[in-house]
């Protein structure tokens, strides 16, 4: 018996430390799969079912080669599970003293010398981020990590946080007075003393892309790199690998500069005046645009007259702010760095607005403050499969969510990974008795607005019949909204409509009530468990294809048909049956669950490519019927 069938057999080490724990084929098949690859140095992509307990899989061959490895996870929830949780198990059964460190990106650690900055009472400060400033200050004379999220007593999106935080923009690096006792120095020196680091794929991208101090010097170190919820990375990868500039990082990098001349260089006030007219500047950019939050292509919006002259207009005062702050150089440390900062955002913003750049995509995006200019490469096999060449590791690429038609074509091509050997592993629940398919009779095209008053009825109806204990779940916020609204008034259970406060609130009020229904949008597709009874139902209202407004997509789509591919088929399909096999996974999470899901799209039926979707979803029992569904959930009860 190898050692990987010994380590997950009953009795065996894993079985000692997790009571009840019984052996899975899948999980031993996947976890001898993954150790080949790191012995043999090679790439592997492993979609794994709901159930095949593919953190243990991935970890103890990990764990056993005695190797140094990343982790790179989704989300930071899951990053936060994967460290307190399941690795402290799985260490436990191999090897105690095994070093371990949990890395979170840069803004997630208190900046001491940015806290110091603004610690006299900052006149620019407003009344609430004075309030949540003091709150900061306490927490900052006890905690040891620096880490943000200890910090419970302010919302997640404080205002606050900015100030206390640095970027990669403004942090000084080794220059810096409080280096010695820099959070995010000591949280990298962990990781690079440690033999597994846990991070998330924004993380892992950032720092790849910046060749962020400390960072630069962790990737060559290791010999294993594993992507869990890998479906994620080639949309983040593509995000990074591109440039962005945004009207936020242009107003704080002069709100600084405005900061510093009325306290160091109080002598300098042609300086400040300039920097207030490049803030002005770019909140006119903004102006340009709707007031409601948008995308759009920014090569068509370059073209008219107003926003070139605009761009050109807050090109001069980059450069003019440029030129009157080099004049200053060498007084203030912060200054210095800052002059570096104008340089490159102006340098930025000729990349952003270069139309005449081939294999990219300008677009932009707003929010109601800001305005963000985007330019994302079309396809990032090339450079991805680069860095895996100049590192020499094994890679391995984990998700539920993976295949689309039976093949693995899509996600190889996507990320470049041409000579990866590939493994799929069903998921060992049966669902055609845990579970139920449901696509009802009767629906309008999902471009009628009639369906609006369809979904109501359908999602009232299965509300009923499962007491609760549904999420409803929608491609867009207006929809939801919509729907929930209309739902709210026809029934007495409580609901939960995403946006009104933060996911984990959300989560949690659902939890403890056990007839709430929730309504979601996209983070509620994918990263959230919930167990037995306490979800019983899923009903998407439509199939998740990418909004066709989507500047990035649209620009992928022009470029696949320039190279006479199908559009639709290579790309639009297979993100969307990603997407849907998330969803639908919400709802059987463990041996003993049981429950329906119900997609309110007819085009899964009356379509060609409809059972592309149909395939790629588990085995459930189907019907079309929502009287069937009805005693399908009543029979759980």
């Amino acid at each position: 018996m190898s050692e990987i069938e010994s380590f997950f057999s009953n009795p065996g080490p894993l079985a000692e430390v997790i009571a009840g724990f019984t052996p899975r084929d899948a999980q031993t098949t996947m976890a001898k799969a993954v150790a080949t690859a790191i012995k043999e140095r090679g790439s592997l992509i492993v979609e794994a079912g709901t159930g095949t307990g593919k953190t243990f899989a991935y970890l103890a061959p990990a764990l056993l080669s005695k190797k140094k490895f990343i982790v790179s996870t989704g989300t930071k929830n899951l990053q936060e599970q994967l460290f307190h949780r399941d690795l402290p198990m799985v260490k436990k059964a191999i090897d105690k003293t095994k070093k371990t460190a949990l890395l979170k990106g840069r803004a997630n650690y208190l900046c001491l010398h940015r806290l110091s900055q603004h610690g006299g009472g900052n006149v620019l400060l407003e009344k609430e981020v004075l309030n949540e400033f003091s709150l900061v200050r306490k927490w900052a004379s006890t905690t040891s990590t620096g880490d943000i999220g200890e910090l419970k007593t302010i919302k997640e999106d404080a205002k606050v946080l900015p100030i206390v935080t640095s970027t990669v923009d403004n942090c000084l690096g080794k220059d810096c007075p409080s280096y010695e006792d820099c959070y995010l120095v000591k949280a990298r020196r962990k990781a690079m003393e440690a033999d597994v680091i846990v991070v998330n794929h924004h993380l892992f991208f950032a720092d790849l892309a910046l060749k962020d101090t400390g960072f630069g010097e962790l990737i060559p170190d290791v010999d294993v790199v594993i992507f869990d919820e890998a479906h994620q990375v080639p949309d983040i990868a593509s995000e990074y690998f591109g440039e962005n500039l945004s009207s936020r990082q242009v107003q704080d990098l002069t709100k600084d500069i405005i900061a510093i001349t009325r306290s160091v260089l109080k002598d300098a006030d042609q300086l400040a005046k300039i920097a207030e007219k490049c803030q002005m500047h770019m909140a006119d950019l903004r102006l340009l645009f709707p007031h409601n939050p948008s995308r759009g292509n920014w090569a068509e919006k370059l073209a008219q007259t107003d926003i070139r002259n605009q761009i050109d207009i807050i090109k001069q005062s980059l450069d003019q702010l440029y030129e009157i702050a080099s004049v200053q150089q060498g007084r203030d440390k912060d200054l210095d760095l800052m002059i570096e900062r104008v340089f490159e955002f102006s340098q930025r913003l000729e990349h952003v607005t270069d139309v005449q750049r081939n294999g990219v995509s300008l677009w932009y995006e707003t929010t109601p403050r800001q305005i963000i200019l985007h330019l994302t490469p079309l396809s990032i096999a090339d450079k991805f499969s680069a860095i895996m060449q100049a590192q020499n590791a094994a890679w391995i690429f984990t998700s539920a969510t993976l295949m689309v038609d039976d093949n693995f074509d899509h996600y190889r091509n996507h990320m470049g990974l041409h000579d990866a050997k590939t493994l799929a592993l069903d998921s060992p629940f049966d669902y055609q008795n845990q579970a139920m398919l449901c696509i009802p009779r009767f629906l309008p095209e999902p471009t009628d607005r009639a369906i609006k008053h369809n979904l109501v009825d359908i999602a009232c109806r299965l509300i009923d019949a499962s007491k609760g204990r549904a999420f409803i779940l929608f491609t867009s916020h207006a929809m939801m909204r919509e729907v929930a609204a209309l739902v709210e008034e026809k029934i007495d259970n409580p609901i939960l409509v995403q946006g009104s406060t933060t996911k984990q609130a959300l989560l949690d009020e659902y939890l403890k009530n056990q007839d709430a229904v929730l309504f979601g949008t996209g983070a509620f597709w994918e990263g959230v468990d919930v167990k037995g009874n306490d979800l019983l139902c899923v009903m998407i209202d439509k199939l998740p294809f990418a909004s066709p407004d989507d500047p990035l997509l649209q620009a992928r789509i022009e470029d696949c048909k320039k190279q006479g591919g199908n559009a639709f088929a290579q790309i639009q399909i297979p993100q969307a049956v990603i997407t849907l096999k998330q969803g639908a996974g919400r709802l059987i999470r463990d041996e003993t669950d049981k429950g329906v899901l119900v997609i309110c799209d007819n085009r899964l039926v009356t379509k060609q490519y409809g059972q592309t979707f149909i395939a790629s979803l588990p085995n459930m029992k189907r019907t079309r019927s929502l009287d069937a569904v009805a005693a399908f959930l009543h029979k759980i009860e």
